[in-house]
């Protein structure tokens, strides 16, 4: 009798530890899963709208305006490092404008300029034209020079070059004027130089708008640059 009891308190006592040790296990699983790194979703850049933009970071997006060379899509790409970290406290037009001329905004620093090209921006071209129905290069140019920098010009681009005191396009700067010779070696073409290699002018393709410097078809007929003093 004394046998069996023993042999039974020996059965129970292992049941016991195998019942242990499956607990044990299943409290190691357990504690094993807690510790699975937590993945987190990424949420999206809250987007802020300026008018006609739609700025995010490292994109900037505008409706309206669109340059030579650029594609007809409405998007227009800039790099999130041009981007001021006052961004608040910016002119929107700086910002539409630091797009299109692929400029950092800080060095546009001419609000009265860029209301000016903003208010002409799109108008058509006409040989003779000097109104918001369609214009020429060196009326628009009067007009610009005249508003924004309280210079008067003489009416045609050959005569604007002839008055204008000619500098190296290593000095040229925002507000001189750029020559052009578009038939023959005479000059015919005329625009306004902004900053970054553009420049504002009123051309037969485009109307008002902004161009290259190095553009393909300008680079090549460009007469030089010029000056022209209050």
């Amino acid at each position: 009798m004394a046998i069996d009891l023993k042999y039974v308190l020996v059965v129970i006592t292992g049941l016991i530890a195998c019942s242990s040790c499956s607990s044990l296990r299943k409290m190691g699983s357990k504690d094993a899963s807690s510790s699975k790194p937590i993945v987190k979703n990424n949420t999206p850049h809250k987007i802020t709208f300026l008018d006609n933009i739609e700025v995010r970071p490292g994109q900037m997006i505008t409706s309206q305006h669109k340059t030579s060379g650029m594609s007809n899509s409405p998007m227009v790409y800039a790099q999130s490092n041009s981007l001021p970290s006052n961004i608040e406290k910016v002119d929107w037009l700086q910002l539409k404008y630091a797009i299109v001329m692929d400029a950092s905004v800080e060095t546009l620093t001419n609000i009265n300029l860029f209301r000016k090209i903003d208010e002409w921006w799109g108008t058509k071209y006409c040989m003779g034209g000097s109104t918001k129905s369609c214009i020429d290069c060196s009326a628009f140019t009067v007009v610009v020079m005249r508003d924004v920098y309280g210079t008067n010009l003489p009416r045609t681009a050959q005569e604007q070059f002839n008055q204008s005191e000619h500098i190296a396009v290593e000095d040229i700067r925002e507000g001189d004027l750029v020559f052009f010779h578009t038939n023959g070696r005479e000059v015919s073409h005329v625009g306004i130089y902004l900053a970054n290699n553009k420049f504002l002018q009123a051309s037969t393709s485009g109307g008002v708008t902004i161009t290259d410097m190095n553009d393909r078809y300008w680079q090549p007929r460009f007469k030089g640059a010029g000056r022209v003093r209050k």
